[in-house]
């Protein structure tokens, strides 16, 4: 069995684990719950790209997505901050839904999977 390689181990999860070239990340949720939707969202963007870069890929090798907002209506800042952020010819397979999250102070969490470089 290939060696699994965890990152960022706490007592109840890792915040990253890479198996086979595959780099599968924790939910990402921002650090400063006082910004808005689109400033947690780039929290978060960016949080998930120093993990990728840290298994060794980026986000043109993200291979699914999944976006949990607490309030739908959102989605609209939430992809302005996206579509800036995913390079074009690289938008990966993703799934955006309304959830209660962990912390009332959190507007988005999301999920990533993606391929080592």
């Amino acid at each position: 069995m290939a060696e699994i390689q965890r990152f960022h181990v706490g007592v109840r999860l890792s915040e990253m684990a890479v198996h086979n070239g595959t780099v599968y990340l924790a939910g990402q949720v921002p650090d400063d719950t006082t910004e808005d939707i689109r400033g947690q969202t780039a929290q978060v963007l960016a949080m998930i790209d120093k993990l990728l870069a840290e298994a060794g890929s980026d986000k043109t090798c993200i291979l699914m997505t999944q976006i949990f907002l607490t309030d739908i209506t959102e989605i609209g800042a939430m992809n302005e901050v996206w579509d800036a952020w995913v390079p074009p010819g690289h938008t990966p397979p993703r799934a955006t839904v309304q959830a209660a999250l962990a912390n009332k102070g959190y507007k988005i969490e999301v999920v990533v999977t993606a391929a080592q470089r």
